[in-house]
């Protein structure tokens, strides 16, 4: 049976009328985003508000020199970088502006809806009491969904470079009842994968799932496709955060299709952690001719230099996209969201009418 929401694969952009600005259709366009990290999100005007807050930090208090600060030179690098950022969160407050700062960038790019990942374990090692970052996510949250109407959830991850102590606190702050915040939907495994096997997570995934939380690790970013393997077959992955080696396996692009199990695809953040060495030999458009549901992210914007427009645009130039293939991308995440019946319907009947109302002369 044809995919309702599949991606066209190939030259589908019109010529003549079609000279439409992609971009204006693009940043109107109503979107959920799945692959985005809560730290990893902070803009410059916010990292730059903590660091001027947290004097004795390295990272930058000049929001242009952030750029530079943000220029990395492998996917270690860009662990280092990202966990300076992380030391920026010392208490609620710092938690609380944070989120709902990054769903402010979110609300001013359409999104409707996202599933912000969170690594609690960055913050409770720290000292921040984990009630009251608990507290603060959730005010947050609620904030911004009045303010903006953005509706957020949370996946809680596991950050591999921290070892089984972090799985084992990450799991439990996930699964404790009181505890676990409401907005929680999901469980995943972040950080380095050289060195950071995924099978010996399995009985923290295990748990979670028992929780009721669905299986959303990275795999296949920065090693090859027996990790994405590892991930399905071991931490039972719903969805996979990049999978970007998963081309490299036809028999995985298969499964990964059938089973209609979303890749989570980031484009720039792979061109820049070296996960990928240029955008032209991104394997999105592999992805495409196999099948799989695609869902276009933006991992770690600001860090990147991106945002889930350019993202789309992007995705748009890859794919040869015109305006009803990149609402069909928008439709793929929703579809594979986490949101509610009701909610991913009312997100896919607006994508719908913004597109017919663009094309209609």
């Amino acid at each position: 049976m044809p995919d309702r929401h599949a991606v066209p694969e190939g030259p589908t952009s019109a010529t003549g009328a079609a000279a439409r600005d992609l971009h204006a259709f693009i940043a109107g366009l109503p979107k959920a985003e799945l692959h985005v990290h809560h730290v990893g999100s902070a803009s410059p005007r916010i990292v730059s508000e903590l660091a001027t807050r947290h004097p004795d930090s390295k990272v930058p208090t000049d929001p242009e020199a952030l750029a530079d600060y943000f220029t990395f030179t492998d996917f270690a690098h860009f662990i280092d970088v990202y966990l300076s950022v992380v030391d920026l969160i010392r208490n609620p407050e710092d938690v609380r502006l944070l989120t709902y700062e990054v769903a402010r960038d979110m609300a001013r790019q359409q999104v409707r809806y996202a599933e912000l990942t969170i690594t609690p374990y960055s913050s409770t090692s720290r000292g921040i009491d984990e009630r009251a970052f608990m507290d603060a996510i959730e005010d947050a949250r609620k904030a911004a969904e009045a303010d903006f109407g953005t509706v957020l959830r949370w996946c809680f991850d596991i950050p591999g470079e921290a070892g089984l102590a972090s799985a084992e606190e990450t799991t439990r702050l996930a699964t404790t009842d009181g505890l676990r915040p409401e907005g929680l939907v999901s469980f995943g495994l972040g950080g380095p994968e050289i060195g950071v096997p995924r099978p010996q997570f399995k009985p923290y995934f295990d748990q979670a799932i028992a929780a009721g939380l669905r299986s959303v690790p990275h795999a296949g970013e920065t090693t090859g496709p027996e990790t994405v393997w590892d991930a399905l077959t071991e931490l039972r992955a719903e969805r996979i955060g990049h999978g970007t080696s998963a081309a490299q396996d036809p028999k995985l692009l298969a499964h990964l299709a059938e089973q209609r199990i979303a890749l989570e695809v980031c484009p720039t953040s792979n061109i820049a952690t070296r996960a990928v060495r240029t955008l032209d030999e991104h394997p999105i458009k592999e992805f495409v001719r196999a099948g799989v549901l695609v869902t276009i992210n933006s991992d770690d914007p600001p860090m990147f230099g991106t945002d889930l427009n350019n993202e789309y645009a992007v995705a748009a130039r890859l794919l040869d996209l015109d305006e009803q293939g990149l609402a069909a991308l928008a439709k793929n995440a929703v579809e594979a969201s986490y949101l509610d019946a009701a909610g991913k319907a009312r997100i896919t009947a607006e994508i719908d009418t913004y597109t017919s109302a663009w094309l209609t002369p």
